[in-house]
């Protein structure tokens, strides 16, 4: 293969009609200086004529910031030199070298390429970074019009191995920062440019050298740059080399530009890309001669794990992300590596004194099951024992340990034995605190112990100590009873499948877990049927585990309707157990079915009747029955009768105020049956006073059947009496609020006599006090008048009649006149009221 040679030149020598150039495009970046007598001087034979167009935009020259007009020779040879790849519009690729010219006119220069035909490449497959400073480029025009075509452009010697390595040494902050943007760039062409800033042109060229060498074949080839230009926002190139005078200020993240300043501050921190990171620590270490073994090995482009692989069997030093992909990448592909490049990657990943992560540890996790059964035992059983050792001594570590066979033969046995002698105590301890071995040995001086770790912690360390033949027997139940607190606080989350591995495989805690967890349910049923919700566990074997099975039959008992005693009464008969043997499932059911409410009293009558006091007051759940009937409305006729039962029941249980309030709601239950003592009123006082703070409802349902019982036609004078005489503001206020019931208002308009009586009590007691008069008074007005004046004139006349025969003439008279419409009639009948009070 031969190369079309173009040449483009600026004015000739002693024309200055170039100008000082500062004004143009750069080079290779899309313009030729102010282009004055810029022009084709000498273009080999077949060149189309739209590629010296495309061409004449690229080959231009800007001189550096405060170049000299007349630069001596000395200062010519400070200019750098624009070697550039520009890919053209037909698919064709520009290779070319643009110097400066000495003589008046700061712009001059000469720009030598070659044109390379869609498709094709430099001879021998070489990358276009290779012709930097090769012999063949020409600083003048050819003699004649027509060059011939050139053979090749072989490479020049100040781009050898050892220069490269002691660049890309120097420029160590920044390698995987900018191979991490040329890999962005090479996967998405239209992504930001990759600005190199450096103080020779020279070195942008060796950037693109450590480019060609980490890059794939592919991107390599078509990866376009140029090592110099003064406008980089301008560049058409991939890569684009500018000097510190020209480096664009801090690039926004729409400005197109990832600019890596070497001449600068060095950049911290990760950059986020694997492979880059790789290819910069062997880079670091002298070694390009691995990215063409990493060649070799199975894997996309761009892929971590081969170059990671290859890098550390040659013994260099990796990172914990880098490690990790090499592990992953081996996991996926067991039969890549022979048994040689095997030992030599488990030896670099079990290497001491590496701080490693969760998730390289989760890679080499992943190896070793790859490997088991096809790599000898010597390298399963270091990966194996790193994970063992790992999990045991790395505190946040979460790691499902290595199958047994990984200890298998003499060479794991070996490590197995050695394990338990380095780690048996260590792994008692963390069991026995549930903290790391260096929390304990804090505590130890000192300081505070560490907090548990959680159930995946004490799962994977149980499942350790079974691996290695650990007994820790003696430790169980202090093990069980923290990971079941645990479970009930923070639920199975992530754990569940291992910690149901684990209950599968070690049958001694799982009968210790589960009835832990079957023992503290009453005190959480909540926690515990979120948990089971969670979780199955396999609690279907010979334990009676009465909690937890109705902990799991609670969501399907409540999804089936019903009311609320018959959801509890399928729940318990979930649990197996009855109440008269187990009273604690009285706990779990009432936790179960009504959470933080209250039971209604009926509900709580029904609990009650269901078992026994004795049960209830085992279980503690008399509390509850008891909270039903203290919190009861006015209106529930069930509260009383459960107050009885409660008082009969709980004698030794009930506090005294509590107490008070239950005998007042017994007070209302004698009062409604017709069963209590004489002296009412003063009961019903002394009763409240001794359940101060009394609930309203208590209060209001206690002196409203009192007040009911008053309303009567049967009620004993007696009481009547006493209970206006006693003056009570909130006795006579519930008096009052009966008498307006809209069952009193039926009556008083369908019985003459009953109204009659009432009009008879109401205007009666004309000294019993403020609060009688008060409502008396009230209930004249608001009540009976209404009542009256709704009547018909027969109606009304039987009233008197009524009145008549209760009392005497003056109170059937008084009450005529009390019924008259008009204010004289209700001054006459106030007058014939205060008469027959009198008499």
């Amino acid at each position: 293969m031969s190369l079309a040679q173009l040449h483009y030149t600026s004015a000739s020598a002693g024309d200055d009609g170039g100008g000082d150039g500062n004004e143009g495009g750069g080079g290779g970046g899309g313009g030729n200086g102010d282009g004055s007598g810029a022009q084709f001087t000498a273009v080999s034979a077949g060149i189309p004529t739209p590629v010296l167009a495309e061409a004449e935009q690229l080959l231009g020259y800007e001189p550096p910031a405060g170049a000299p007009y007349h630069p001596t020779s000395t200062e010519l040879r400070s200019f750098p030199e624009a070697f550039s790849f520009s890919a053209l519009s037909d698919g064709s690729h520009l290779l070319s070298r643009t110097v400066a010219l000495g003589g008046p006119g700061a712009g001059r220069f000469h720009a030598h390429a070659v044109h390379l035909p869609a498709g094709e490449r430099l001879p021998g497959d070489a990358l276009p970074i290779t012709a930097w400073r090769s012999p063949n480029w020409a600083s003048t025009p050819p003699d004649g019009g027509v060059p011939g075509r050139l053979a090749s452009l072989p490479a020049s010697a100040a781009s050898g191995p050892e220069a490269l390595n002691d660049f890309a040494v120097s420029r160590s902050p920044w390698l995987a920062a900018v191979f991490a943007d040329l890999h962005r760039v090479s996967e998405e062409p239209s992504s930001a440019r990759v600005v190199l800033v450096e103080r020779q042109g020279a070195d942008v060229a060796r950037w693109i050298a450590l480019a060609g060498a980490v890059l794939p074949p592919e991107n390599a080839q078509r990866l376009t740059f140029t090592t110099y230009t003064r406008r980089p926002e301008r560049s058409p190139h991939q890569v684009v080399g500018v000097l510190p005078d020209d480096a664009p200020g801090p690039a926004g993240p729409d400005s197109g530009l990832r600019v890596h300043n070497c001449t600068g501050p060095r950049p911290e921190g990760p950059v986020g890309d694997v492979w880059a990171e790789t290819c910069a620590r062997i880079w670091r270490g002298r070694s390009p001669e691995l990215f063409r073994t990493a060649t070799e090995l199975p894997g996309e482009p761009f892929a971590a794990g081969p170059l990671a692989v290859t890098a550390l069997c040659a013994g260099i030093t990796l990172g914990p992300d880098e490690r990790a992909a090499a592990a992953d990448w081996a996991a996926q592909r067991p039969y890549a590596l022979d048994e040689e490049r095997t030992r030599l990657l488990t030896d670099a990943l079990t290497a001491p004194g590496i701080d490693r992560t969760t998730a390289e540890l989760s890679s080499v996790a992943r190896l070793l099951t790859a490997l088991e059964g096809r790599s000898p035992a010597a390298a399963t059983a270091s990966l194996a024992a790193l994970l063992v050792t790992e999990a045991v001594r790395g505190g946040d570590v979460t790691l499902e340990p290595p199958a047994r066979s990984a200890f298998a033969g003499p060479d794991g046995e070996r490590a197995a034995a050695a394990l338990v002698t380095a780690l048996g105590d260590d792994l008692r301890t963390e069991l026995a605190t549930g903290g790391s071995a260096t929390s304990v040995a804090s505590a130890a001086s000192g300081a505070s112990a560490a907090p548990g770790r959680g159930v995946a912690r004490a799962v994977q360390l149980l499942r350790i100590a079974r691996l290695l033949d650990v007994d820790c027997t003696d430790l169980l139940p202090d093990v069980v009873r923290r990971m079941a607190r645990s479970l009930l606080d923070e639920g199975a989350a992530d754990c569940a499948p291992v910690l149901l591995d684990l209950l599968d495989e070690q049958f001694d805690v799982r009968t210790a877990l589960l009835g832990e967890l079957d023992r503290i349910a009453p005190h959480d049923p909540a926690g515990t049927e979120r948990l089971l919700t969670g979780v199955a566990l396999p609690f279907t074997g010979a334990q009676a585990l009465p909690h937890l099975r109705m902990c799991a039959a609670a969501p399907d008992a409540r999804a089936g309707g019903g009311d609320r005693v018959s959801v509890l009464n399928t729940v318990l008969r979930a649990g197996g157990m009855s109440p008269f043997t187990e009273p604690l499932v009285l706990r779990t059911g009432l936790g179960l079915i009504w959470g933080e409410d209250t039971p209604t009293a009926g509900e709580a009558r029904l609990l009650l009747s269901g078992t026994t006091s004795d049960a209830h007051r085992t279980a503690g759940t008399w509390s509850a029955l008891l909270a039903a009937a203290l919190g009861a409305p006015a209106d529930d006729e069930d509260a009383p009768e459960l107050a009885h039962d409660l008082l009969r029941g709980f004698p030794q249980e009930i506090g005294a105020r509590a107490r008070g309030a239950l005998l007042l709601l017994e007070f209302a239950r004698e009062l409604r049956s017709g069963a209590a003592e004489p002296g009412w009123a003063e009961r019903a006082r002394k009763l409240c006073a001794g359940a101060e703070p009394v609930e309203p409802g208590i209060r209001d349902q206690a002196f409203g059947v009192l007040a009911g019982r008053l309303l009567a036609p049967d009620r004993p004078e007696a009481e009547l009496y006493a209970f206006v005489h006693s003056d009570d503001a909130d006795l006579i206020t519930a008096y009052g609020r009966a008498a307006r019931h809209e069952a009193v208002l039926t009556r008083l308009r369908a019985e003459p006599a009953y109204a009659a009586d009432c009009f008879t009590v109401w205007t009666s007691h004309p000294h019993a006090g403020p609060a009688w008069s008060e409502t008396r008074t009230a209930l004249l007005e608001e009540v009976l008048r209404p009542v009256v004046r709704g009547l018909s004139t027969g109606e009304a006349a039987a009233v008197e009649e009524a009145a008549a025969r209760a009392g005497s003439s003056r109170t059937a008279e008084a009450f005529r006149a009390w019924s008259r419409p008009g204010g004289f009639g209700r001054r006459l009948g106030s007058r014939l009221t205060a008469r027959v009070r009198r008499s």
